[in-house]
């Protein structure tokens, strides 16, 4: 049977040239015009929504933790002018929107002797890289055993400057995150290192090092997360876009997609609200340019 699309081809009504009217068309094709309108219009895919579609696709399988503003930034960035209205739709429609929770286990132990120091970053204003790094450790699950992150941020472009993973948590877990962070960036003395109090950076070894390096210690409030907010963000980021989707069998199949993630997207690609949707790298980049020109 003709379809309607052939009808609105033949022509909806008839022309001064001579082109034929729906009534003419409806009978040429042996069909009654009742059939004609009732019958529902074939929905022709739109090209430019397709692809769309599909680019959305792609950011949330590069990203999987994107939210639908970080994905309209993304589009943005990428040429595309579309507005976050129409990119939540689309993901709502594509089940594409992040549903991902899991439980806290802590990892911090505050009960011990050694001394602790105040908080130095609550009213510091931020204003270049390498004045502040916060430092946290966060667990790792293997099939039969728990791998531990130590995690070291430049806390004003939220890069991490250095990590380690360890099959023990303790005190060479935290020394071996700040080593790798030291040599990468070779901060001025009078840097600020912030870490929660727990012992594994309140201990004599650690405490020591950061002396050496110059830098200036600062500690979270006990029981209190938000005082090292930057930290516990980035470790809801890795668990939502990488560990959560991930089941790793091995610690060093874990080792090997932690460095993937952390140096070629978190660090390279992942966009960050707070740094005007730009990576941490971008960000830095930007930064000490601007910072040439003045």
């Amino acid at each position: 049977m003709a379809s309607r699309h052939a009808l609105i081809r033949a022509g909806q009504r008839e022309p001064a040239g001579g082109g034929l009217s729906i009534r003419q068309a409806c009978d040429a094709l042996a069909v009654s015009r009742s059939w004609f309108y009732a019958r529902p219009l074939e929905v022709v895919p739109d090209a430019a929504a397709t692809r769309l579609r599909d680019a959305i696709e792609r950011l949330v399988l590069d990203f999987p933790g994107y939210g639908y503003r970080r994905v309209t930034h993304a589009l943005r960035r990428d040429g595309w002018a579309v507005n976050h209205k129409r990119v939540l739709r689309i993901m709502r429609e594509e089940a594409l929107l992040c549903q991902l929770q899991r439980r806290f286990i802590a990892t911090t132990d505050s009960q011990h002797g050694y001394r602790t120091y105040p908080n130095l970053l609550a009213d510091l204003v931020l204003v270049g890289l390498d004045q502040a790094w916060v430092a946290d450790i966060t667990y790792v699950r293997l099939p039969h055993a728990f791998a531990y992150l130590a995690a070291i941020l430049d806390a004003l472009s939220r890069r991490c400057v250095g990590w380690c993973l360890s099959r023990q948590i303790d005190h060479t877990l935290t020394l071996a995150a700040l080593e790798h962070a030291l040599t990468n960036r070779q901060p001025p003395a009078g840097l600020i290192h912030h870490s929660d109090r727990g012992v594994q950076y309140a201990c004599a070894a650690y405490v020591a090092r950061l002396d050496q390096a110059g830098a200036r210690i600062s500690m979270a409030a006990v029981g209190n997360p938000y005082d090292n907010a930057k930290a516990e963000s980035f470790f809801k980021t890795l668990k939502r876009e990488e560990v959560y989707l991930h089941q790793y069998q091995t610690f060093h199949e874990a080792e090997a997609n932690l460095a993937r993630f952390i140096d070629d997207v978190y660090n390279t690609k992942r966009l960050h609200s707070s740094l005007d949707y730009r990576p941490p790298v971008e960000f830095e980049v930007d930064l000490l340019a601007a910072t040439a020109r003045t």
